[in-house]
């Protein structure tokens, strides 16, 4: 008797754990629901697409698993505020360009298996010139998730109308190493530029670190949140899937949608 209720108390509890846990964890399954995506140029028709992870100039050296065609896809929310930021922009005389959106959890494996690869260094001088590759995994420059791929998340630039350039940053996309972090040389806070130049190999100018600034607000303003290892990134505040990893590839979607 009392055999058979210590058993119906050990299963009680084993499920009420296994309920909180899963409770508690944000990853679900990677899913190939496209259904809330959309082409970002069909909301934005004024960005400029430079999708980095569909050629070879990023810092694997070659085409990325999952990346099919050089376009960018979003959530539907997280395009309709970035169309908010467009229209910012463009009134201080920028537009948007965009170097990844949506990014497929195959995607991010492929980085995964790269980071392992010790030996292939062939982008190193490109991307991360001060670290051996060796450690890119453990601080955390590749991680198994992304907040890519729960689409609501890009990396992005500004380019300037008058010059017909990319505005001046003082550092490349996917540099891996403190000059991309949104409070090298100054406070993203208030804007103000400082930097020691005795303990700065590779500062950035206070026109440069302006530059950012003018991102970040616009960013801000409209219902994004930076990150703080890199300028360029940003993620839609209430994103829809927090908690959803998708991985179907970057290529046109339907338009039985």
């Amino acid at each position: 008797m009392w055999l058979l209720i210590a058993m119906f108390l050990f299963f009680c509890f084993s499920v009420i754990g296994y309920c909180v846990g899963n409770r508690n964890k944000s990853v679900t399954n990677p899913t190939d629901d496209t259904s809330q995506f959309v082409m970002l140029t069909d909301v934005v028709p004024d960005a400029i697409l430079e999708i980095r992870y569909f050629g070879t100039y990023n810092f694997v050296g070659q085409r990325i698993d999952g990346y099919i065609e050089p376009i960018a896809l979003l959530t539907r929310q997280a395009a309709d505020s970035l169309r908010a930021v467009s229209d910012d922009v463009k009134q201080q005389g920028y537009r948007l360009k965009i170097y990844d959106a949506y990014r497929p959890q195959s995607s991010v494996d492929h980085f995964v298996r790269w980071s392992k690869s010790i030996p292939d260094t062939l982008m190193k001088q490109y991307f991360f010139p001060d670290l051996d590759k060796s450690v890119l995994f453990e601080q955390e420059y590749i991680m198994e998730k992304s907040g890519h791929t729960r689409g609501s998340t890009l990396d992005l630039t500004l380019f300037d109308m008058a010059t017909e350039k990319e505005l001046d940053m003082g550092g490349t996309f996917d540099w891996f190493g403190p000059e991309s972090h949104p409070d090298f040389c100054g406070n993203p806070d208030t804007g103000e530029y400082s930097v020691d130049k005795s303990s700065t190999r590779r500062p950035i100018t206070a026109e440069q670190f302006a530059n950012r600034m003018i991102l970040r607000r616009a960013m801000l303003r409209h219902g994004f949140k930076p990150i703080d290892s890199e300028w360029w990134h940003f993620t839609l505040k209430n994103e829809p899937f927090p908690d959803t990893y998708f991985n179907f590839p970057v290529n046109k979607l339907s338009m039985e949608k």
